[in-house]
């Protein structure tokens, strides 16, 4: 793909404007996290009560969520490429609101996988368009900060999902089943659902206060009949990414694999605390929920500011770097953690896991924006999330629930299986991280050249 330099030079817009956008879209992250995080702390009485296994339970907490929200992610990313951002997310977020709202209202298996599906499908809009916003709002040495800050959203939405689920779950636990008009009886976990699920629509009304920004890091390339353009068609992006395959195959397969962990623990938490140590929902959603809320936050402005550094300093890569150091804490103390001997002394070691995975998470994907030009951040964001979801979201889950179920078969072997997946995924991930290092350098300079 040819690249020439931009006509004109476009400015940003005040710091302060772009920092409140940064703000509404990681209020709009951690929403997203905290209704697709909630059905974890449930998953024992939506057991009972549906009559389900452990692997039921993964796909519902995987799959269902993963099945529209990667497939419809790569369209989306590129309708936002050349659409209205602001419009897709608005969009995006009433629709997921609604369908967790819905999962309040399933009674079987099915019903409950279509709406766990809805909430995928609703999601979807959100990284791609939320991503490429923050990217033409900040310039590249500060972009780092940025995108970090928006990555906020997930340590805050499983800290508020743990602590405010788990404390409504013990209000509502020992309440009378709830009887509404031409709805029926609700069992405690569907009101729980119908609780987190309709307050995040104020979200979509904050949306309409942001304004679209203009696009920046646009490149020009020469079309198939030799005229200049900055209209990139679907066979051109083809082109773009499988020139630099290299960077963005072992840069994704490194972020999915250790995503395996995340989610994994993520989900089974709660259900590994209360089978291993006796533990209740409320007293491990508050312990777990605090760990995130606490050093998530801290650990993504970090990650950001060390990066941001790194890169004015001269280094490349610093980004994807940054990510390795996170990693390299994030992935033993995970793998540890489970096999403690008491819960307390497992929550200590979940603090430097809660820690490392928050820098693995802001860095992984804000790295992307640092080589990827304009025209094609949604897309390729999207695509990004559609590796890290199809094994993460989908083999996390499910890969400890078929170790607990057909390898161990006992239901409290579930801390071992959650530390053999920690295990064997993080050290394949350091291995894909490892090798990108130099591809990544060589990309960014690249993008840099493109852009000045």
């Amino acid at each position: 793909m040819e690249k020439q330099q931009q006509a004109a030079e476009e400015d940003y817009p005040s710091p302060a404007y772009a920092w409140y956008v940064v703000c509404i879209l990681t209020l709009a992250y951690m929403v997203s996290f905290l209704d697709r995080q909630v059905m974890a702390l449930m998953i024992d009485p939506i057991r009972g009560d549906l009559a389900l296994s452990d692997t039921q339970i993964s796909l519902l907490l995987g799959l269902a969520f993963a099945i529209f929200y990667t497939l419809l992610g790569v369209p989306i990313g590129r309708l936002a490429d050349r659409r209205s951002r602001r419009g897709i997310i608005t969009v995006g977020i009433t629709i997921w609101c609604l369908m967790t709202a819905a999962c309040g209202l399933a009674r079987n298996f099915w019903q409950l996988f279509l709406a766990r599906v809805g909430v995928g499908v609703g999601e979807a809009a959100l990284n791609p368009s939320a991503l490429s916003m923050i990217s033409d709002y900040f310039p590249r040495e500060t972009r780092g900060r940025a995108l970090a800050t928006y990555n906020m959203g997930v340590s805050l939405g499983v800290g508020i999902a743990f602590i405010l689920g788990g404390w409504i779950i013990g209000v509502v636990s020992d309440a009378p089943p709830v009887s509404l008009p031409l709805v029926g009886e609700l069992f405690a976990w569907q009101t729980v659902f119908l609780i987190v699920g309709l307050p995040g629509l104020l979200i979509a009304c904050l949306m309409l206060t942001v304004r679209e920004p203009t696009r920046k890091g646009r490149i020009t390339i020469t079309d198939s009949s030799g005229v200049q353009t900055q209209e990139v068609s679907l066979r051109e992006t083809l082109r773009f990414i499988g020139t630099r395959w290299r960077t963005y195959s072992t840069h994704m397969l490194g972020l999915s694999v250790v995503t395996i962990i995340g989610y994994g623990l993520f989900f089974w938490i709660p259900t590994m605390f209360v089978r291993t140590w006796d533990w209740t929902i409320p007293e491990i959603s508050f312990a777990y929920g605090l760990v995130n809320l606490i050093c998530g936050p801290l650990s993504v402005i970090a990650a950001g500011w060390i990066a941001d550094r790194n890169y004015q300093r001269g280094q490349k890569d610093s980004l994807m770097r940054t990510c390795l150091w996170f990693m390299l804490l994030f992935i033993p103390t995970s793998a540890l953690a489970p096999l403690m001997p008491t819960g307390e002394l497992a929550v200590l070691v979940l603090i430097p896991s809660a820690i490392g995975g928050a820098g693995v998470t802001a860095m992984g994907s804000a790295a992307l924006m640092m080589y990827t030009p304009n025209q094609l951040r949604a897309q390729v964001t999207a695509l990004y999330y559609f590796v890290i979801n199809v094994l993460g979201l989908t083999l996390g889950p499910t890969a400890v629930a078929l170790i607990t179920d057909y390898g161990f078969g006992d239901d409290n072997a579930l801390r071992y299986s959650v530390a053999i997946v920690s295990a064997a995924a993080g050290a394949a991930a350091i291995g894909f991280v490892v090798a990108n290092l130099k591809y990544y350098d060589r990309s960014v300079r690249e993008m840099e050249a493109a852009e000045s």
